[in-house]
């Protein structure tokens, strides 16, 4: 067995489309009209049709829950920003982009749905920065809380890349 998808409830099939593919530059991989999937494994699924699916009234589904995002991450959080806000200068955010106390941006903001999305900035990058400034690979572990070792590997891996580009 072997996980498929992650599946949201939605009003308006193609403006979740619409959203999804923009934004991520998600693809449509498959299309049932009442039930998308999506590249990345995600799945959307009219309201009408899920419930039924969940014998369910529509005032027993709720939109807006802050129990679960879905969650995104990037190598560079200031395109990623400005292409969220040239694309949607009116989007809801829940956090601005900020800086967590281990050094990863991120950013919380709203679907059209109101369904919870998290953008944040891959670890790898937040070590490369902490680097490239002049952390050791031990500070860098120590602020951003992970093992000594996988800041290593990064700095292991960019060394041979830059290797690499030389001997090339």
């Amino acid at each position: 067995m072997n996980f498929q998808s992650t599946l949201i409830v939605v009003h308006d099939m193609e403006r979740s489309k619409a959203f999804y593919c923009r934004l991520f530059n998600m693809t449509v991989t498959a299309d049932f009209g009442e039930n998308v999937t999506l590249s990345d494994h995600l799945s959307l699924q009219t309201l009408n049709s899920w419930r039924k699916f969940v014998n369910r009234s529509d005032n027993e589904i709720q939109f807006g829950g802050c129990s679960g995002e879905l969650y995104f991450e990037t190598d560079d959080m200031t395109v990623f920003q400005v292409r969220l806000e040239s694309l949607y200068p009116d989007i809801e955010y829940i956090t601005p982009p900020e800086e967590q106390p281990w050094g990863q941006q991120v950013t919380r903001f709203y679907d059209p749905d109101h369904h919870i999305i998290e953008v944040g900035e891959k670890l790898e990058t937040v070590a490369r920065r902490f680097l490239a400034v002049g952390f050791s690979s031990a500070d860098t572990a120590k602020r951003m809380q992970v093992p000594e070792e996988m800041v290593q590997h990064i700095a292991e891996e960019d060394d041979a890349e830059l290797l690499f580009s030389l001997m090339v």
